[in-house]
């Protein structure tokens, strides 16, 4: 009897172990607890600063190499959790190492989760909280005119939400996109022809729930809000260069090819890596994964190019 090929990367076939569970109502207490904060390292000084946000100020953190001059180039990061959970100390580990590899300042923002607040609070705090940061360029010590936008998961999808809100709305604009997994088209939970055996951390259940949790209304419905569903955006003429990563077995995987399909049609430059059956997350579960530092080199090389270092 022939074999059947395995699916996940060489560096990643443990995750046939990992429990298929995900997030919905009835879990989202339990997924809500608090990340451990790296307050410290060697080369880069963490912070918490509180910037304001739509309605409130919000707890940002900030992530400076230690001992740099002058004003630096900058990334404002969006974490993820499906829209429902997350916080900006989650990514503090990710954070630092963009920090010490590239001598950039990163700003890993927070904002209001639903289902307490569907949209568009989380994108009113994000464009807010980012002319706030750009107000408070010399204070952070970062060049206002060098700044990219950039997100994972959920925050991937906010990041791009945002880039097309602000360039609506004009002033100052993100240089650069760097989406890693992002969670683009509510359109996706409609989808029966999926092989979803092999999903892993964000099945179609926790898909679906976080994006009726943040459109307050069934998913892939024919009415959103504006900017909520990045990939429902008909124009993306003039966006900023992107840059999108995602693996084979990501549930994400097709809407960001098209996302990224889109942007190169409306004339936008977007650099797309796909990862062989790596899976929605698989970086934060494989950290020491040798797949997982090629990713990463990959995403940190293009922001090198992004922000012109």
């Amino acid at each position: 009897m022939r074999k059947r090929p395995e699916p996940f990367h060489p560096d990643l076939r443990a995750a046939r172990w990992i429990p298929r569970v995900g997030v919905t109502r009835s879990t989202l207490r339990l997924f809500r607890g608090a990340p451990r904060a790296k307050s410290s390292t060697p080369t880069v000084e963490v912070a918490t600063v509180p910037v304001r946000a739509a309605t409130e100020e919000r707890p940002f953190r900030v992530y400076r190499p230690r001992g740099a001059a002058g004003p630096l180039p900058a990334l404002v990061w969006i974490h993820g959790g499906g829209l429902v959970l997350g916080s900006p100390q989650q990514d503090d580990a990710t954070n630092i190492l963009l920090a010490e590899a590239l001598g950039i300042v990163v700003i890993g923002a927070s904002y209001r989760l639903a289902p307490e607040h569907p949209a568009p609070a989380a994108l009113d705090d994000l464009a807010a909280s980012w002319r706030s940061v750009l107000a408070r360029a010399e204070e952070f010590g970062i060049d206002p005119d060098r700044v990219a936008l950039g997100g994972g998961s959920a925050g991937g999808g906010l990041a791009a939400a945002l880039a097309q809100r602000l360039k609506d709305e004009g002033g100052t604009q993100p240089v650069f996109q760097l989406l890693v997994y992002p969670m683009l088209d509510d359109r996706t939970v409609l989808r029966t022809d999926i092989d979803t055996r092999h999903v892993r951390f964000w099945p179609q259940a926790s898909n679906r729930f976080g994006w009726e949790s943040y459109l307050g209304a069934p998913a892939g419905g024919d009415r959103v809000p504006p900017y909520a569903v990045p990939s429902r955006r008909e124009d993306l003429t003039g966006l900023p260069p992107a840059w999108i990563g995602v693996g084979t077995l990501d549930l994400f995987h097709d809407e960001d090819l098209a996302y990224a399909e889109r942007l190169r049609a409306a004339g936008v430059a977007c650099e797309l890596v796909e990862v062989p059956g790596a899976f929605h997350g698989f970086d934060a579960t494989f950290t020491r994964a040798a797949v997982t530092a090629e990713f990463h080199a990959a995403a940190a090389e293009a922001l090198r190019r992004g922000l012109r270092l």
